[in-house]
């Protein structure tokens, strides 16, 4: 639950900047299942500083007013029960595949064996080879490849709250649609709450149960749409009528927003 939050960079400064004003939701914990909420809007409207204040991140958090909630608790930092997967490729380039998605169960204490054996589990589970690309290094992957290691990383540790910032941006049409099918399957089998940013708007309609439209910075919520969840393929659903009316909707809503701007 995000209650009344604004945040201001630099506040009291000369050089204040006020990212989002006024920020009020709530996803509400649904037994047996997750929610997915995209999150779309105009450029510099403020998505990832929501993401990030989720997170528990700095400098975004905590917020210069109002109260971000997990489970009625106040967020103070960083925390397992809550994942995140960055654009950019996170993996650490001196840990091969199994040693990075391995690295959240070893900072927990989790015994080697152990860890190794879910790691394998997971690799396997966003599509890797456990036979080929278990010890292959960052460096040695595509970036859809990087990006599931990312993913895999991430679920490994079951958070109840998953934050993924553009994940799927830097890649190509083709692959991208691919990993919306498979972050689908992965979202269904651990039931957890997703939060999704992206500048993709047939993305969020195909990806979301809901979509939050922002308006331009500082950035608040404009708009609430629910929409058909992804329950057939990206490709066979993004032809279909009623999705390209939901997409062209917001498209002029936020083009709307950035003549305005």
């Amino acid at each position: 639950a995000l209650r009344h939050v604004t945040k201001t960079y630099n506040y009291g400064e000369p050089n204040a900047f006020t990212a989002i004003r006024d920020v009020n939701f709530v996803v509400e914990d649904i037994p047996g299942e997750g929610e997915f909420v995209a999150i779309l809007g105009p450029s510099g409207c403020g998505k990832s500083t929501i993401l990030r204040l989720i997170a528990g991140l700095e400098p975004q958090h905590p917020p210069t007013e109002g109260d971000v909630l997990v489970k009625g608790q106040p967020i103070k930092g960083p925390g397992a029960d809550r994942g995140m997967v960055f654009q950019d490729y996170t993996s650490f380039d001196h840990r091969s595949v199994l040693d990075n998605v391995a690295f959240g169960p070893e900072c927990e204490g989790v015994p080697r064996k152990q860890r190794e054996a879910d790691a394998e589990r997971w690799i396997a589970r966003v599509g890797l080879s456990v036979e080929n690309d278990l010890q292959k290094y960052p460096h040695e992957l595509s970036g859809g490849m990087r990006q599931r290691v990312a993913i895999a990383r991430t679920l490994i540790l079951r958070p109840q709250i998953i934050l993924m910032d553009e994940p799927f941006g830097a890649l190509d049409p083709m692959t991208r649609m691919s990993m919306q099918d498979l972050l689908v399957d992965l979202w269904r089998e651990v039931q957890a709450t997703v939060f999704f940013v992206t500048h993709s708007i047939e993305e969020a309609v195909y990806l979301g149960d809901r979509v939050y439209l922002m308006s331009n910075s500082p950035g608040t919520i404009l708009e609430e749409l629910e929409v058909e969840p992804p329950n057939r393929p990206a490709l066979e659903m993004q032809r279909e009528p009623k999705f390209q009316e939901t997409v062209f909707y917001i498209r002029d809503r936020i083009a709307q927003l950035e003549r305005e701007r």
